[in-house]
């Protein structure tokens, strides 16, 4: 029987991207889209691609009954999420694709996010939602907590680096850039078209909110505090994510590893030694593609990591979270094959 599937935030882009997704799976059925301020709108009026499908209205989160629902996809701003998952009946799975529950420490969470963590009783049973190192923690959990988009990009190839210390904690530096579409589909006068295109620059420089996220999670995977530089870009095109990352080591041991780590990983793509990917090879998919170069002064390489940040760096990898949970194939209902050009 299919699982009742309800996608709270469906009027934005990662929403859409998760209404796609759901739509062709093949034991999910959506039972409820919820868009506040859309509330009583088709979907097919907010976004006609998806007018088709024949799928409920949406409506706003109070008028969702929850009691068949299996599965709760929370698309929702940063700070929504503490209360809703907690009036949640205890049975609904939930996947978060905010920042809310991927924080382990209140303290770290106002720092970044500027807000107090209103349900650290339940961070405790909270897995983190980057299932190629934590998939048994997500098979257990109640609630999973998505990546960023960015992190994702550049926790896959450097977890297995640290955790296996072919690489130094430090210096790493992540030089990356996302498309338009990161920045979500609300109103923002930096991402109109005569603002954003013809152009590139760096933004939250020294200061971004998923440095939070870096810190927690490279640390724990090197066992020691790792702080990596960390500079994102915005660069004009719709979607796809691009990490360039320096790091110190020797560049055939750290090719071993990434190709041994992930040899059996439907998700991951790790190039031959000076292979370059390149974000338009990935978009559409939930592939994230890894290259190693040797850098020309011996002792460092460049690790190249590209995903499409609405699949594999938000959506995509929250149906992998949520097939895991749900005890489903875990690339069910997921494109791995790239659209191209």
């Amino acid at each position: 029987m299919a699982k009742n599937i309800a996608i709270l935030g469906a009027s934005g882009y990662t929403g859409a991207e998760l209404i796609r997704l759901v739509s062709f799976h093949p034991e999910m059925s959506i039972a409820a889209l919820a868009a506040d301020r859309k509330a009583g709108q088709a979907i097919g009026d907010v976004f006609p691609h998806l007018r088709h499908l024949g799928l409920p209205d949406l409506v706003k989160i109070e008028d969702i009954d929850f009691t068949d629902i299996d599965l709760v996809f929370c698309a929702l701003p940063h700070g929504v999420g503490h209360k809703l998952v907690r009036d949640l009946p205890e049975k609904t799975k939930v996947v978060d694709l905010s920042a809310d529950f991927r924080l382990t420490e209140a303290e770290t969470y106002k720092k970044w996010y500027g807000l107090d963590h209103t349900a650290m009783d339940i961070q405790p049973d909270v897995a983190f939602g980057l299932p190629e190192f934590y998939r048994a923690d997500i098979a257990k959990a109640r609630i999973t907590a998505n990546t960023g988009c960015y992190v994702a990009t550049s926790l896959l190839p450097l977890i297995p680096l640290l955790r296996e210390k072919v690489i130094a904690p430090d210096p790493i530096v992540i030089d990356a850039k996302s498309g338009v579409s990161g920045a979500g589909r609300g109103l923002n006068e930096p991402m109109l078209f005569s603002e954003a295109n013809e152009g590139f620059k760096a933004y939250g420089v020294g200061h971004h909110r998923h440095m939070g996220e870096l810190d927690q999670e490279l640390s724990k995977a090197a066992g020691v505090d790792v702080i990596a530089s960390f500079t994102p870009h915005l660069v004009p095109m719709i979607r796809g994510m691009q990490a360039t990352i320096y790091a110190r080591g020797d560049a055939e041991t750290a090719q071993q590893v990434l190709e041994a780590t992930f040899a059996d990983e439907a998700c991951v793509d790790v190039l031959p030694l000076g292979g370059i990917p390149q974000t338009q090879h990935v978009k559409g998919s939930n592939i994230c593609r890894i290259g190693l170069v040797p850098d020309r002064i011996e002792g460092r390489f460049i690790i190249l990591s590209v995903l499409d940040n609405l699949m594999k760096g938000a959506s995509g990898q929250a149906m992998q979270c949520a097939n895991i949970t749900l005890g489903l194939p875990e690339t069910m209902g997921l494109p791995q094959v790239p659209v191209f050009p």
